[in-house]
């Protein structure tokens, strides 16, 4: 039998990533899997013009990144204990030191990794965005599920109650978030709300359609449709997650951002329906781990090259 694989959560001294630990901690004690806490450290190729400058930065780097390692897995060992002694079971707690630009090595991660964990901005980016270009460019590109934490927060801790909502449409390629989410349901005692959102142009009430039209009707009736499909199977894999569905014609954004504000998580896949093959991020995906008020769960698309 394999080992199980880690989860993985960055740390660099930010207020955002000591969140983030405390949100993966939750996650391995929920899951049972082990915790891997890591901190990369970059040199910048300028500092190496001047070889004594370039060493004594990497040693200063390399001493820093230990003490927030060490911060971080006693703070991840408070969190375990908070749950009691039978916590503690495959939650083994590791820290490593890495070297090399933040986001590939974290992407790199992703292949041995159950789950990445990042915050939603670190130290050094800059204040006016968001989400920060570590966070976007790993939910992008990573191979295992990421979380980016953010949002809310209670006494700097995530949100612990709320349901989690998946968001469904008619691809295939949504149906590795749907499994996700099912899993993390299930591990938090959660409800799931599953929500398909859906709009046509032909039916906008600014053109005079109302909801009892009957165009309107059978695009209504045929999204229902399309979310028992996509989550046929899952409900009789995991009994005892309650399921609430919700089929709603408005812009996907809207409707998950408004669910976000008393969710505990936000799981969506990388790209849905009408999405760019191109592009590795969705409009939704990417718009979500920029304005969520709680941490989002992004799952690669299965068509996702």
């Amino acid at each position: 039998m394999s080992e199980p694989k880690p989860i993985v959560v960055a740390v660099d001294g930010s207020e955002a990533a000591t969140t983030a630990v405390i949100w993966a901690a939750r996650s391995a004690v929920a899951r049972r899997l082990p915790l891997h806490i890591v901190s990369v450290v970059h040199i910048p190729a300028f500092y190496y013009s001047e070889p004594y400058l370039a060493q004594s930065f990497q040693e200063e780097m390399k001493a820093t990144a230990r003490d927030r390692l060490d911060n971080a897995a006693v703070l991840a060992r408070q969190i375990v204990d908070e749950h009691g002694p039978s916590a503690h079971d495959g939650v083994e707690i590791v820290t490593e030191r890495l070297e090399g630009k933040v986001a590939p090595v974290l992407v790199e991660l992703s292949l041995q990794a159950d789950r990445l964990v990042v915050g939603s901005r670190g130290l050094g980016e800059v204040k006016g965005l968001l989400a920060g270009s570590v966070s976007t460019a790993v939910a992008s590109h990573a191979v295992c599920p990421v979380t980016v934490v953010r949002g809310r927060t209670l006494d700097g801790a995530p949100p612990a109650e709320g349901p989690v909502v998946v968001g469904v449409d008619g691809s295939e390629s949504c149906r590795g978030a749907v499994e996700v989410a099912f899993e993390e349901a299930a591990a938090r005692n959660a409800t799931l709300v599953a929500v398909n959102v859906w709009s046509d142009v032909s039916v906008q009430p600014s053109l005079g359609a109302v909801p009892e039209d009957p165009h309107w009707s059978r695009i209504q009736t045929g999204e229902e449709i399309v979310l028992a499909e996509r989550l046929a199977g899952f409900q009789e894999r995991y009994p005892d997650v309650v399921v609430e569905r919700v089929v709603a014609r408005d812009r996907p954004v809207r409707v998950l951002s408004e669910y976000a504000e008393r969710a505990q998580l936000i799981v969506v896949g990388t790209r849905g329906r009408g999405g760019f093959k191109g592009l590795l991020l969705g409009s939704t995906s990417n718009a979500l781990i920029q304005t969520a008020d709680c941490p989002v769960l992004v799952v690669r698309s299965e068509t996702a090259e």
